[in-house]
């Protein structure tokens, strides 16, 4: 039990390091707001890690970044507030970030809004493993960047899309961190949910152990995705090997 809890102890250091390192970054034109829910959404992210980090998992899914209404609103990866209440049983205060844009509120587990992605992510994992307990048994998901991008419209802008000299520290940053993350859990599979996340897996993990593959993104902007993306996510693992 000791073993176990400084095993998490460590995965929370690595998230603390995490969010230090990049909340300390400042990002130009077109970018005017920056969400870091590992810090004003730091209780319910820890109550995931706590809950679900225990290693090892068999896959570890790799998403790009925080969505609007997603872990930007509950602290959990792909996090659409009524799968992550009510399947995960994670609930827990969250903060607003400084400054909130306008029509990009948090308002936590209040939040009205789905996000689609995230819908249909942990939908699939719910439909496939009806208990959070079974899916978590082999898989686990993260976030690969914790920020989340804000042009003034509201517009989400996308950590690709920075230039150069304020892309490269953060990636280098969130390189490191996915690193220990995946030392931590020791997959034997890390599978990106996009293609940005696949690369930055196999420039990141670079003489490692893990297989690397893809899986594509749920997003609704996705016109594959809207065709059945459940189908597609687990015609994708099937070809690497993962049955589920």
């Amino acid at each position: 039990m000791k073993q176990r809890r400084a095993a998490i102890d460590s995965l929370l250091s690595t998230t603390d390091a995490l969010r230090r390192e990049v909340s300390a970054m400042r990002f130009g034109s077109p970018v005017t707001h920056v969400y870091n829910p590992l810090d004003y959404a730091r209780a319910p992210h820890e109550q995931y890690l706590r809950r679900y980090g225990q290693a090892p998992k068999e896959i570890v899914l790799v998403g790009m970044n925080p969505g609007p209404w997603g872990m930007a609103q509950t602290g959990v990866p792909f996090g659409e507030v009524r799968l992550v209440r009510d399947w995960l049983g994670i609930d827990a205060p969250v903060n607003h970030p400084d400054p909130e844009h306008p029509v990009r509120p948090i308002t936590g587990f209040a939040c009205a809004r789905s996000e689609v992605s995230g819908a249909r992510l942990w939908g699939w994992a719910r439909a496939r493993f009806h208990a959070p307990e079974c899916f978590f048994k082999r898989f686990f998901i993260v976030n690969y960047c914790p920020l989340c991008f804000m042009e003034s419209s509201g517009r989400n802008f996308t950590p690709d899309k920075l230039p150069a000299r304020e892309r490269e520290p953060l990636i280098a940053a969130c390189d490191r961190a996915l690193r220990d993350i995946i030392t931590h859990f020791r997959p034997r599979y890390v599978i990106g949910v996009g293609h940005f996340a696949e690369a930055r897996a196999r420039a990141a993990l670079t003489g490692m152990a893990p297989i690397i593959g893809r899986i594509p993104h749920p997003s609704p902007a996705s016109p594959a995705a809207n065709r059945g993306w459940a189908e597609a996510a687990e015609t994708a693992l099937t070809a690497l090997g993962i049955s589920v």
